[in-house]
């Protein structure tokens, strides 16, 4: 049976979705109207989605949610508020000030960014589960689910083929990868799922590695820039400092179960040293991650060493 595919441009992304189905033209149209509500709960770009609602509302009143945002923010805010993590939900004022991936672009001033720093704090993000309400504490908050909501979307997508018994696809937000299963288009073997080399434009990778029933999930320093005056630079925030994140990684890639595993662990690593990162790697049950610095130099947890060798 052959592989059918279908592209659409969402979330600020091209994704593709690409199964193995006698009714695979429903189940796909399925699965895109699954990402359109998806993206109008989570989008932080659009003037509509939930999301912006309880942006609005910030230092003003709790906002009600659709129990799918609930669960994402409580998840989020969870991350957040670990010790040493990168990962900070409460980081909207920051990006939109700096603005990078967007035409309007712009290198801010110090007083802008500390003006902003005081708003990107977890800790002001009150959840109450009973009545299902978000309330940013100060006014001028903003949440922004960019670092984990491909991910959440991709195991929803994932989890409704599964319901309609699908047992090969491959799902793809914008190079955040879900498979399930495997190729059954290529006599059943496993999907090869290339690795961004960091130094060169998409599409040229690294490595490839191959996987079924995973998800592989890569953060990078090297698509979304800003240069002034000769210096670079990326999309990725220090949330202490304003400035995107020092650091000598150019990608970190985490293959987990599922997708938002990987964003989650993405994020909550980068900027952290490759020794840390790795040691840090090893103890955390379901996932491994290859890691390539600036130079093209690869390194890769335990259990991927026959994988890139």
């Amino acid at each position: 049976m052959p592989l059918h595919s279908r592209s659409e441009r969402l979330m600020g992304t091209t994704i593709t979705i690409s199964l193995v189905d006698e009714q695979a033209d429903c189940l796909l149209q399925g699965a895109f109207d699954l990402l359109k509500e998806l993206e109008y709960r989570f989008n932080a770009n659009s003037q509509e989605s939930e999301l912006m609602e309880i942006n609005y509302q910030a230092g003003i009143a709790p906002v009600r949610v659709h129990p799918d945002l609930f669960e994402l923010i409580a998840l989020g805010l969870e991350h957040s508020l670990a010790p040493s993590s990168h990962l900070n939900i409460s980081i909207g004022p920051l990006i939109q000030t700096w603005r990078i991936g967007f035409a309007d672009a712009r290198l801010p001033d110090s007083k802008e960014i500390e003006a902003v720093l005081s708003l990107v704090d977890p800790h002001f993000i009150k959840l109450d589960p009973t009545s299902s309400t978000v309330f940013l504490e100060k006014k001028g908050m903003k949440l922004d689910l960019g670092c984990l909501a491909k991910g959440y979307s991709a195991d929803k997508v994932a989890q409704y083929l599964k319901e309609h018994g699908v047992t090969s696809a491959l799902i793809n937000l914008g190079g955040n990868i879900l498979t399930i299963g495997n190729n059954q288009a290529k006599e059943g073997k496993d999907w090869q799922i290339g690795i961004q080399d960091p130094r060169n434009p998409r599409g040229n990778h690294l490595l490839t590695i191959p996987v079924s029933n995973k998800s592989v999930v890569t953060s990078g320093i090297y698509e979304r820039h800003l240069t002034v005056d000769g210096k670079d630079y990326h999309h990725i925030f220090d949330s202490e400092t304003g400035f995107p994140v020092e650091t000598d990684l150019a990608s970190l890639t985490i293959i987990s179960d599922k997708s938002v595993d990987g964003e989650i662990w993405t994020t909550r690593l980068f900027g952290e040293r490759s020794a840390s990162i790795l040691w840090q790697v090893e103890s955390i049950d379901g996932i491994e991650a290859i890691l390539i610095d600036k130079e093209g130099r690869l390194a890769c947890s335990s259990s991927l060493q026959n994988c890139i060798m």
